[in-house]
């Protein structure tokens, strides 16, 4: 719906374009007394409101800069799994200053103006779906708690897809059918990221090793 002052503008235009075509002097007349009024009108509106660039929900969270969490602890039981967070003083905030956001793999924590700082601390890719309203969180002393509702209850190995994949990983590098595949595998990993010294070591019990089985392979060249 238009405003007043949006009114007034819109009447200005037209009786400028009236004057425009205004051919008697005192149709002329009329039409520019009319527009000093509505200018006046306008001049004495109040100005408009500024379109605010951010709603409530958009707008930054009080306190000062965000810093993200980034240590916390966690077990499980048989239908929860729970994520402790230390932060120092948060049971003197207000309820509404810790927020968790759930949806059924990731939430989103965040800390409202502690200390003049606010926290935040997100999951994706949970290891397994949780149930959206039957997750919570409380407040206790210098800590929160994120209980996490599972879908179904089983035993979870790590918190993320992503933990579990890397893992996975980590473990066929080494377990193998072959335990001297495995060993070799080791040996690689630690000739790669030693320094001189180790890969020195590596190299002479390499060479020392293959030939007491009689064989002529060459040193690890990594």
């Amino acid at each position: 719906m238009a405003s007043a002052r949006e009114e007034l503008e819109k009447d200005l235009e037209e009786v400028k374009e009236l004057l425009k075509k205004a051919t008697r002097k005192r149709t002329h007349d009329v039409l520019m007394a009319e527009k000093y009024k509505l200018e006046m009108e306008i001049k004495n509106q109040p100005p408009p409101k500024l379109k605010e660039d951010t709603t409530e929900e958009e707008k930054p969270p009080a306190g000062g800069y965000t810093v993200k969490i980034n240590s916390y602890g966690w077990d499980q039981s048989d239908k929860f799994v729970k994520i402790y967070i230390t932060l120092n003083g948060v049971q003197q905030l207000p309820a509404e200053n810790v927020q968790v956001h759930f949806t059924e793999r990731s939430f989103d924590l965040l800390v409202k103006n502690l200390n003049g700082k606010n926290y935040s601390m997100t999951f994706n890719n949970l290891l397994k779906p949780i149930s959206v309203e039957g997750s919570s969180r409380k407040i206790k002393t210098d800590m929160i708690l994120v209980l996490c509702r599972k879908k179904r209850e089983e035993k979870w190995d790590c918190l993320t897809q992503v933990e579990k994949e890397s893992k996975e990983k980590e473990k066929a590098s080494y377990d193998t059918s072959d335990p001297g595949e495995g060993l070799m595998n080791l040996l690689k990993k630690m000739y790669a990221e030693g320094d001189d010294e180790m890969k020195r070591t590596i190299n002479k019990a390499w060479v020392e090793s293959r030939e007491k089985q009689g064989k002529g392979d060459m040193p690890l060249d990594i």
